[in-house]
Order: C-alpha cells, then structure tokens, then sequence
C-alpha cells in the first residue's frame, strides 16, 4: 500500500506537534520515523492508525482518503512498545483476537480463524508457546505475539511504536534482524518509530529524521550520516564537533583549521559551523595554532583526544594509533587541526571568525 501524507498539520491545543509534514511511502516499503522524545513522530503514526486526527492535510492510501475512514475500517496492524497483550488470554487466542471482534459477515470461520493462528505461529516461530498466558513469555516472545495479533488481520499497513524499547539490547538486535526478515516475506508497507538510530539504520529501507513537528531529512543511512542536511540531523546523531569558521568565496576557515579537503559549498561569505566527527579530523604539529593538547587517552586501537583552544573552543579527536606514531601529543603541544570530512552550515547570529590561510583545494560537493 503506498501512502501519501501531505501538509499534515496537529496541534494539542497551543503546541504544534506536527507543522506541515510532506511523506510518500512506496508500497511495500519499511520506514522508520527516527528521532527525539517530542519530535513528532508518534503523533504521525497514530493519525496513520486513525488515533489522532489532524487539523489540516492530506493522508492517502493507495489513493483513497483514509481521513475520511474511522480506525476500524483501515485494517491497520499496530503493535505497542508495551505489547498490550490480553493477559487473560493465551497467546493463540492473543493472536486471535483482532478476526474474532469483526462483524459477523465479516468474521472468517473458526476453523479459517485456527487455520490462519496456527500458521502464524508456525511463521512467527512461537508455535510451542500457543497454550502460555503472557505472563509466562519472555519480553521479546510477548512481541513476537504482539506482531502475531497485528499481522493476523492480515493489514493493508503495519505500524509500530517503539517495538523494542521495553527489552534489553541483546534480544533487540535478535529481533531487530528477525522483524527484518518478516518484512521481507510479507511485504507489508511498515512504519515504525524509534529514537535509536542503531536500530532505524539497520531496519528501514529508508530513515525519515523528525525534530520538532517537521521532518528534518529523508534519506538511507550513509547519506543521513554522511551527509546530515541540517544542524539538527548532525547533533541528534551525536559525537560531532562544532568548530566556528568563516567562509570565503565557499571555503571554510579558521586559526589552526585546514579544512582544504572539505568539498566547496554555496555559501556566502561570513560566519558558518564546520560540523566534524572526530574520527574525521587528523592532527599535525603546528607552534603558530591556538589548539592545544589537553588530554589523550588509549582506547585501544585509537587515541581520544581533547583539544582546547583557550577561548572556550574544544574538539574531540580520535586517531589511529598509526596515525599518532611520531607526533608530539603531550598535554599543552600545539596542533593544527585537518578535517578530512565534515559539513558547513552559516551562521546568522554569530559574527564571522578570524580569517585563516585560504582553501587552496578545490571542493567537490555543493551545499545550499
């Protein structure tokens, strides 16, 4: 079922918690909603479910309006972080549950309804579990059963909402891989929201970053983490520095900065952040640099490094040992800082900083 969300706007009461989202979603697709608590991206999923209900916009499935269809009538698959299972009901009954409730003309036979149990069970892999009540399953066999309810109704769209986030990492990676493999078996168009990046990279066919009420980036995994378009996508991802810099004639620089291997920008000239992951930055001595060695720690194949430049500024570095064999890293030795890879957004409220030595490489990539 392909899905097309567009302008879709949700405020509770003074707060907009959705402002203008634009999504297509290709049939058969596995998305996931990635982002921050408050983000927006479970409030998506429920007016998907017909939970929630926008103030304006556009939602479509295979383009029919589903705003105009009540929950019950979108035949959607939606599975809880917290599982929801009927505690008093065993798990085949669990799984069960959503063709019993349906309107009589509608309800399949018992025995079609035993028929479609068992084979869920058997493709789910929790065939030997179908007499247990939930409470004697485990939290990753209590979402296989969760999975099982969702996907008995046999749904034209399966949602989840922070599928793994009530179990411990080890049974979120099994799972993680195995949800990946029911996907593709079933090819059932899937969202599914998460804050954890690990796991939205190496689920979803494609990642759409939310951050307050909008989306933010839509993208496979290298070219979000490569290529964050925004300040936002590049901090939510986390471990980047920020180093103030000035641009000129769409070259970053900066006193004790050699960002020549960065690929040129459009960008006017002024003020701009240079957004570098510290893996991505070398070192090199350099007696004229403001930046200092504050501390190196061995991480085992790698050196953490922390540089100050006594103005308040800092960077994280992290180097291959090899990489470090001959320089001088000893608290308070002077650097040069090379950035191998990073992005470059302008500032508007911060004056340009001191021009350094020009960009004498020419850059590759544009950037608007």
């Amino acid at each position: 079922m392909a899905i097309r969300i567009e302008g879709l706007t949700k405020r509770f009461g003074a707060t907009p918690v959705l402002k203008g989202v634009d999504l297509d979603v290709a049939d058969g697709e596995l998305v996931a909603l990635l982002g921050p608590s408050g983000s927006g991206k479970t409030t998506l999923l429920r007016i998907l479910a017909g939970l929630e209900w926008p103030d304006y916009g556009v939602l479509e499935v295979d383009g029919e309006d589903w705003l105009k269809l009540e929950a019950r009538k979108r035949r959607i698959g939606f599975v809880f972080q917290h599982y929801a299972l009927f505690p008093h009901m065993r798990v085949r009954d669990n799984i069960a549950f959503g063709l019993t409730v349906r309107p009589r003309r509608e309800r399949p036979s018992s025995a079609e309804i035993a028929r479609r149990v068992d084979d869920l069970l058997g493709f789910l892999q929790i065939a030997h579990l179908a007499d247990r009540f939930p409470s004697e399953l485990s939290g990753g066999q209590r979402q296989r059963v969760a999975l099982g309810r969702a996907m008995a109704i046999d749904p034209r769209v399966l949602l989840l909402d922070e599928p793994f986030g009530a179990l411990d990492a080890a049974i979120r990676r099994d799972l993680r891989r195995w949800l990946r493999g029911v996907h593709d078996a079933t090819g059932t168009t899937t969202l599914f929201v998460t804050h954890d990046q690990e796991e939205a990279f190496e689920l979803a066919d494609r990642v759409v970053v939310m951050g307050h009420g909008q989306i933010e980036q839509v993208g496979g995994a290298d070219a979000i983490y490569d290529h964050p378009a925004t300040p936002f996508v590049a901090r939510f991802l986390g471990g980047v520095n920020e180093i103030p810099v000035s641009m000129h004639a769409g070259r970053a620089g900066a006193p004790g900065v050699d960002a020549s291997e960065i690929e040129r920008i459009a960008c006017r000239d002024g003020a701009a952040t240079l957004v570098a992951r510290p893996a991505d930055i070398g070192l090199a001595p350099d007696a004229t640099s403001p930046w200092r060695v504050e501390s190196a720690a061995h991480t085992g194949p790698s050196l953490a490094l922390r540089l100050t430049d006594g103005a308040g500024g800092a960077i994280d570095v992290e180097l291959p040992r090899r990489e470090a064999r001959g320089l001088d890293l000893s608290p308070g030795a002077a650097v040069r800082v090379i950035v191998h890879a990073a992005r470059v957004f302008p500032d508007t409220d911060r004056p340009a900083a001191p021009a350094a030595t020009p960009v004498l490489k020419p850059l590759k990539e544009a950037h608007t």
